[in-house]
């Protein structure tokens, strides 16, 4: 039997109507926030980063193939691992499906790693992924968008992450995603989760906008779903697998 508080159709009826207002502020809300980021100021990149690519080396403004809009997930994937991050797995199950729409709106979509372009290519095809997937591996790339991050500064300076600084640090814990990885906790903290956004105008590569953290909540497809069914996220810890992991 349900525990949960039951009503008559009527009473819901009350209520939804009452959600919906509120629900309808929320896309007000979000419709702002999104014209908030596009007139944040474009932030010149002059940097010549250098990508390894399935067709090859590629600079930034390569990964534009074209378009004037360049949308990049920060794909925890570190030069250490041997499988990529479960969350980030997660999250790029959705690419494959809208990536060619974005292509056709005039915006490419990259997920890029610090591991080495062939760790990448090997995980890509376990997971069937068709999306574009570029190896950062030995450039500043990364760090330089708060996603990477050295043994020492995590050990002794601290790292800045999601526009704040974090201590450095102590856990002693196992992290239960460091061992799906096939590392140690603090290999695996040496990575961190994000999205940024480029523009391409006459040649000149801007950064117009990075988020990281919750900040990604809306890019997990899942959740957007989970959030309207009865029992929510009915979270439990970090409870996703890789698609290919789940037993049924």
């Amino acid at each position: 039997m349900t525990k949960h508080r039951t009503g008559t159709r009527e009473e819901w009826l009350a209520e939804r109507l009452e959600l919906l207002k509120a629900e309808k502020e929320l896309t007000r809300r979000s419709d702002e926030l999104a014209r908030r980021r596009q007139e944040l100021p474009w932030v010149r990149i002059d940097k010549q980063y250098r990508f390894e690519t399935d067709e090859g080396s590629a600079s930034l403004a390569d990964l534009f193939r074209g378009r004037s809009q360049l949308l990049v997930y920060h794909f925890m994937f570190g030069p250490d691992y041997t499988a990529g991050c479960p969350s980030c797995s997660t999250i790029a199950d959705s690419f494959n499906g809208f990536v060619v729409h974005l292509a056709n709106h005039d915006a490419m979509l990259w997920a890029v790693s610090r591991a080495p372009l062939a760790k990448l290519q090997t995980y890509k095809r376990r997971m069937k992924w068709t999306f574009p997937w570029a190896s950062s591996f030995g450039t500043d790339f990364n760090s330089d968008f708060s996603v990477g991050f050295t043994e020492e500064q995590q050990r002794i300076g601290g790292i800045d992450y999601n526009y704040r600084h974090e201590p450095p640090f102590f856990e002693k814990r196992g992290v239960v995603h460091a061992r799906m990885c096939g590392i140690d906790t603090p290999t695996y903290l040496r990575e961190k989760p994000g999205m940024s956004a480029f523009a391409l105008e006459d040649g000149v590569v801007y950064h117009t906008y990075s988020t990281y953290a919750r900040g990604l909540d809306a890019l997990w497809g899942m959740y957007q779903w989970l959030d309207r069914a009865p029992k929510g996220r009915n979270e439990s810890g970090p409870w996703w697998l890789r698609h290919d992991e789940y037993k049924d």
